[in-house]
């Protein structure tokens, strides 16, 4: 079974329960997915509609999904709107169980050194080498801005 079904299989298992939240989550997350899907449609393609999108492309899109999420729980806690920022957690903390493990700043700091010494980078000049590979690697696994923070504090010091 595939992410989109097992997201599909959740919604209703959401519905049945009752949980609001989770139901509401996941279907504008089904709605993202399907809205992707749209888009890819191929113009000269003879079958009218969209195209199915692969498990890691869905990962994407709930990737996509939780770094906005991310994104407004800290503009909710700048503008001192806590309550906000905690209904924005809740709906991360759904998306998230659909994500792969995240790994730690350390995990991500170990992969970064590989690829600065599989690259033979040694500088800050040297970041555009480094980024590609290490978001490559990394994909679904960790969030571009702790990757670049890393690459960042490996090659200036």
């Amino acid at each position: 079974m595939g992410l989109k079904e097992q997201l599909s299989g959740a919604l209703k298992d959401a519905m049945r329960s009752g949980d609001a939240r989770r139901r509401d989550v996941l279907r504008g997350l089904l709605t993202a997915i399907s809205n992707t899907e749209i888009a890819r449609v191929n113009v000269k393609a003879e079958a009218a509609g969209r195209t199915e999108l692969t498990d890691p492309d869905v990962l994407d899109v709930i990737q996509k999904q939780a770094k906005q999420r991310r994104e407004s729980i800290e503009e909710f806690r700048k503008g001192g709107r806590a309550d906000l920022a905690e209904v924005e957690e809740a709906e991360l903390v759904i998306l998230s169980s659909y994500l792969p493990q995240q790994l730690t700043r350390d995990e991500v700091a170990a992969q970064v050194r590989e690829i600065v010494a599989q690259t033979g980078a040694s500088g800050p000049g040297d970041k555009a080498k480094v980024m590609p590979a290490a978001i490559a690697r990394m994909k679904g696994r960790a969030d571009g801005r702790l990757i670049n923070e890393v690459v960042m504090e490996l090659l200036q010091g």
